[in-house]
């Protein structure tokens, strides 16, 4: 099925739609060419919004804790990915240790390392558990909702490299996103793999840098297909140096809010769009939904005591003095009657599958993350999976689908830029 869209069936997206199909031996042939030149991020999670007049990624996950939500049709391509991607790195590796969050009390993102651990397992790798957290300093049995358990087991620390007891891996997976930081264990290892590398924690990673490697790869995205890279870009600013509490950098945040504001209303005059335009701003780092404000007006950001209780903490429990101000795209999709936004997993440089994130109690231009939310399965109403040339527009899931499978990729791609950029050991990391 094709979630249903509030929006005409016939506007911009679906002509989108139909530019991409047409050129997808082009698209597939200039991505490949950009994964000779670029690594791929090992995992993400990219969130879109299908406004109906355009469809852009707005957050990109580099530590998802969402395969629980792949349906089981959808493993024999995260294992065959995950096959690739451990074959590049680490081609003799017989041994993969997994680094999960501290959030082992979530029921559901046990789940999701629970189906992390079997992709591994089936991809041939013996897959251990070790917590990066100091209070586990012995092995712990976690019991998985669902069904089965999962053994947590203490890091353990040579010279030169990180294992467990008994088990010397020669890859290392984070799915802990170091928001609390980067423990002193990970560092200086010896001919040990680590990924994602550490600089893509959200200790050294930033939102706004990965929005600006996104326009850059939308741009040459955009320019392959002759169209305007705002249909699938959302405008963004930032802000640093803010402090809620003492009401200190506002004047920032109000100007950049104000200046994306007006940037939006002039786009929407051009494309004739009859909507208010709305911008989100989010903490520059961290995830999980927290520390973001949907604003239409910059009047609204003149109660400096409203605007710090409805920003709230990042992640880390740490005061937000960073802020990425975003354009607002409003999600127009439904599933079972509630606003919904598609969510594309990828695995090195392959879509392993995806979801919608549903919020029967939200908006079409609020934050569909956090409490509240539910997840449903991208369902096929044909048992291929491949794009379906000639359908007409906006009534093939396949071809919907793979339209989300290549804005999945750009983000990915924009977030290998993003590494690369901000990798300490580059020759030109500034």
């Amino acid at each position: 099925m094709v979630p249903h869209l509030t929006t005409a069936l016939t506007g911009p997206i679906n002509e989108l739609e139909q530019r991409i199909l047409e050129s997808m031996p082009a698209i597939e042939r200039w991505f490949r060419l950009e994964w000779m030149e670029h690594t791929p991020a090992f995992y993400a999670a990219v969130d879109l919004r299908n406004a109906g007049f355009k469809l852009a990624p707005v957050s990109t996950d580099l530590f998802p804790g969402s395969f629980n939500h792949l349906t089981p049709e959808m493993l024999p391509l995260a294992v065959q990915a995950a096959m690739a991607a451990i074959e590049k790195i680490c081609p003799e590796a017989r041994n993969l240790l997994v680094v999960p969050d501290d959030a082992t009390d979530d029921p559901f993102y046990l789940a999701s390392v629970q189906r992390l651990v079997q992709i591994f397992t089936q991809a041939g790798l013996n897959v251990r558990l070790g917590s990066a957290d100091p209070a586990v300093t012995k092995p712990v049995t976690l019991a998985v909702p669902e069904g089965g358990e999962l053994l947590l087991e203490p890091l353990l620390r040579s010279k030169t490299r990180l294992g467990l007891k008994d088990f010397d891996p020669c890859t290392i997976l984070l799915n802990n996103d170091l928001a609390h930081g980067i423990p002193r264990e990970f560092h200086n290892l010896h001919e040990q793999y680590l990924l994602p590398p550490l600089h893509a924690g959200w200790t050294v990673r930033r939102k706004s840098r990965h929005f600006e490697s996104y326009e850059e790869v939308a741009k040459k995205f955009a320019k392959l297909l002759g169209m305007d890279p705002w249909l699938i870009t959302p405008m963004h600013s930032r802000c640093g140096e803010v402090d809620f509490d003492e009401a200190a950098g506002l004047d920032c945040v109000r100007a950049n809010v104000e200046a994306v504001l007006g940037k939006v209303r002039r786009k929407f005059k051009e494309y004739g769009i009859n909507e208010r335009p709305f911008v989100v701003i989010k903490a520059d780092h961290g995830n999980l939904g927290r520390g973001v404000v949907t604003v239409r007006d910059v009047r609204d950001l003149a109660d400096a005591v409203a605007l710090r209780g409805r920003m709230g903490l990042a992640k880390d429990g740490q005061a937000i003095t960073e802020v990425l101000i975003q354009e607002g795209v409003p999600s127009y999709e439904r599933v079972h009657g509630a606003v919904a936004e598609p969510v594309v997993m990828t695995m090195d440089r392959y879509v392993v599958g995806g979801f919608y994130r549903v919020h029967a109690e939200r908006g079409a231009d609020e934050n569909l993350g956090g409490p509240g939310s539910s997840y449903v399965p991208l369902a096929f109403a044909e048992a291929s999976t491949l794009p379906k040339p000639g359908a007409k527009p906006g009534a093939s899931a396949p071809n919907r689908f793979y339209m989300y499978g290549v804005m999945g990729r750009l983000a990915m791609l924009a977030a290998a830029y993003e590494l690369e950029a901000t990798d300490p050991e580059a020759e030109n990391f500034e």
